[in-house]
């Protein structure tokens, strides 16, 4: 659980998943993707994450997994809202995001070790936040190099700076 992650009892997590699945199902009633499961399960960072699968989803992925972003930050802030707190809920589909994810984090150590055997500091090319968070976690624990975002909007990225 990272430090700036709030405690919340079982009861609260479950309303959390209540809420999150609910407001994804509304939404999925406007995609034409028939039947789908949403998984619940807890992250390595103590985010919800819910994994829709189902068998025609690639539309609510979308274009370099736009959609998808799109629709984690409508649930997201569906949530926030009726729970009156910001809990982080990871909207998935058929496992997109933890590909993704691996691929980042490999992304982010190739360019550590960049960053480390040139001894300067390399920009990464602009995220999403939720892009920028697993970079930071990636490399929080590699002595050799910090991480911090910089830019705004869109242009938002991570520089990878050697210690």
């Amino acid at each position: 659980m990272s430090e700036d992650q709030i405690e919340v009892t079982e009861e609260e997590l479950d309303a959390i998943a209540d809420t999150a699945i609910a407001a994804l199902q509304d939404i999925l009633k406007y995609f034409n993707v028939g039947e789908v499961t949403i998984d619940e399960y807890e992250g390595d960072e103590g985010e919800l994450i819910l994994d829709i699968t189902g068998d025609d989803l690639a539309i609510l992925i979308g274009r370099h997994g736009r959609t998808l972003d799109a629709l984690q930050f409508v649930v997201s802030a569906i949530t926030v809202r009726s729970m009156g707190f910001r809990y982080p809920v990871i909207v998935d589909v058929e496992g997109y995001k933890s590909r993704q994810r691996e691929k980042l984090e490999s992304i982010a150590r190739s360019t550590a070790n960049k960053a480390a055997s040139q001894h300067r500091s390399v920009k990464m090319r602009p995220m999403t936040p939720y892009e920028r968070r697993i970079v930071h976690i990636a490399l929080r624990d590699d002595d050799r190099v910090d991480t911090a975002s910089e830019g705004e909007g869109s242009a938002r990225h991570v520089v990878v700076v050697p210690r």
